[in-house]
């Protein structure tokens, strides 16, 4: 059973996306051992400045990398990542998580992720090129994990 990080920025405020991921969360206890990290979003005075921008994802970043467990795969969620089908990102999940049991996911503030978060990514995944409310892309991912697991598994769900 893989030991899962999620690294999210940014709060799920609408109760009814936390009903979803937590009902996403309940079903992964089953395949993997999910430990979620939390951070709080940047303060940016002035969100048309780029400068003030890069100034918040650098300290973002350095949280982010401060919360991720030594030697573990980092799998990015970035727009400029690469599409993978359900059963390809399954595969990935394999192939990053079964080595040393360990995965860890990260989800950046609405600005994104910095470059040094990215750069530490074993792989940088796009869900797509369309632009996701940042709180949904919460569910949206924990529904695919679970579908991961679930084709890995041989399970039914996946149809």
């Amino acid at each position: 059973m893989h030991r899962v990080t999620l690294i999210t920025v940014g709060t799920l405020k609408e109760p009814y996306l936390q009903a979803a991921a937590d009902e996403y969360k309940k079903r992964l206890s089953a395949f993997c051992d999910l430990k979620e990290v939390n951070l709080p979003e940047e303060k940016i005075a002035d969100e048309s400045d780029p400068r003030a921008v890069a100034a918040a994802l650098a300290k973002e970043g350095e949280k982010i990398l401060a919360a991720l467990p030594q030697s573990t795969p980092l799998i990015a969620l970035c727009v400029e990542g690469k599409e993978l089908s359900s059963e390809e990102f399954s595969e990935a999940v394999g192939r990053y998580g079964d080595g040393s049991g360990t995965l860890a996911f990260v989800i950046g503030s609405s600005h994104g992720l910095s470059p040094a978060v990215k750069a530490r990514a074993a792989l940088k995944l796009s869900f797509s090129k369309m632009t996701f409310p940042h709180q949904l892309m919460r569910v949206v991912f924990l529904e695919q994990l679970y579908r991961a697991y679930t084709i890995r598994a041989g399970k039914r769900y996946h149809k």
